[in-house]
């Protein structure tokens, strides 16, 4: 049974979403607060600014789940080539941090475009899939066209802001949702053999000494980072000191020793070995659960979904979130080369959770005008 004008609020997705932002906060000024202290005068100075952006994400959350998910469709040219304009602004008005071109300002207000990137690449892929159709989806030319949008703005990212991260979650993101829509897997598999060897090339190159610079530096850090341990591997050999102290229930929060100027800007990238040394093993899970949470709730309103293209919406916003999730944590443990990604809703960035609670807002509209057979039978 089917109601076209009924709209649900999934309440188990919103609680999800906020109490992922409120034990975010919590995390952070822990993690931050010694830093902040010593750099700022002030140990709340990261959760304050944190706090405002998690307000201000959680408004635009609410108030694009009030939009129907056609609306984003419609807007997709706009917000594509929006996203793309702003990556050409950093070359005359953007603005270095920490050794990278990669944001631009707006008074006190910083903006990183390759944020707003994958946005548009979760709207425009969806509907291109759309309009080409499940049945042709499995073709090469297909898939070009699929890609193809991901593909120039992963360049654009690339090559303009030097931030290989981003660019890799832009394309894995487009790639997501083609795998998860098409039905013939043959491109698929060429592709991830093709990557898989790309990758297996890459270390090779880098550990013969065929490829050399900062990223052949970082895969020979990665596999022997006692060799690197002043250098390019500083950070991670302490973040799995931090992992390591923590054992089982950890040291308890606010206790954490590597926090104190031991993990350069702890609270970014490598918050992650922080919770794991406050709140150890025990805790680490327990902020992968609440992850796996968030992501079971996706998948129950893609399932839901009233159209092709909200269902695409929602795989989007799965991939985006899981893949972040996975990188950061990999990087932190040693599990793949030190990428620079941050962990959704718990690193510190304005920009970063903004647009992540966007992403949200859209999976609220999605919900809000999903087919709920259950909650319909009841009224």
């Amino acid at each position: 049974m089917r109601n076209e004008t009924a709209v649900f609020q999934d309440y188990a997705l919103i609680m999800s979403v906020l109490f992922l932002v409120g034990i975010g906060l919590v995390l952070l000024y822990s993690t931050s607060s010694y830093e902040a202290a010593l750099k700022y005068g002030d140990s709340a100075y990261y959760l304050k600014r944190q706090l405002v952006f998690s307000v201000l994400g959680t408004g635009l959350m609410f108030f694009i789940s009030i939009f129907p998910v056609a609306l984003f469709r419609r807007l997709e040219l706009f917000i594509y080539g929006f996203s793309t304009l702003l990556l050409f602004l950093i070359i005359p008005f953007g603005r270095a941090a920490n050794g990278a071109k990669r944001w631009l300002y707006v008074g006190p207000v910083s903006i990183q475009p390759a944020e707003i990137s994958k946005i548009a690449i979760i709207i425009i892929t969806s509907s291109l899939i759309c309009r080409i159709g499940i049945k042709d989806l499995g073709k090469i030319k297909s898939f070009a066209i699929v890609i193809g949008p991901a593909v120039l703005q992963a360049v654009l990212i690339l090559v303009i802001t030097r931030n290989l991260s981003s660019a890799a979650i832009v394309g894995m993101i487009a790639f997501g949702i083609y795998f998860i829509a098409v039905r013939d897997y043959k491109i698929v598999s060429v592709i991830i053999l093709a990557v898989i060897a790309a990758g297996g090339g890459l270390i090779y190159a880098s550990v013969s000494g065929i490829l050399g610079g900062f990223r052949s530096d970082r895969i020979l850090a990665w596999l022997h980072p006692e060799n690197y341990a002043e250098g390019t591997a500083f950070q991670t050999l302490q973040a799995l000191y931090a992992i390591g102290s923590g054992g089982f229930f950890g040291k308890g929060l606010g206790q954490s020793v590597q926090k104190l100027g031991f993990i350069p800007e702890a609270q970014n990238d490598m918050i992650f070995s922080i919770v794991c040394e406050e709140l150890g093993l025990f805790g680490a899970i327990g902020v992968m659960l609440l992850f796996l949470i968030l992501i079971w709730r996706f998948v129950v309103v893609a399932n839901r979904a009233e159209d092709l293209f909200s269902g695409l919406i929602v795989s989007g916003v799965i991939t985006h979130v899981a893949v972040q999730v996975i990188l950061n944590i990999a990087v932190v443990t040693n599990t793949m080369p030190n990428t620079g990604v941050t962990l959704p809703f718990i690193s510190y960035g304005g920009s970063s959770i903004i647009l992540m609670l966007a992403e949200i807002g859209m999976v609220l509209s999605v919900a809000r005008r999903g087919r709920y057979e259950e909650a319909v039978r009841r009224k």
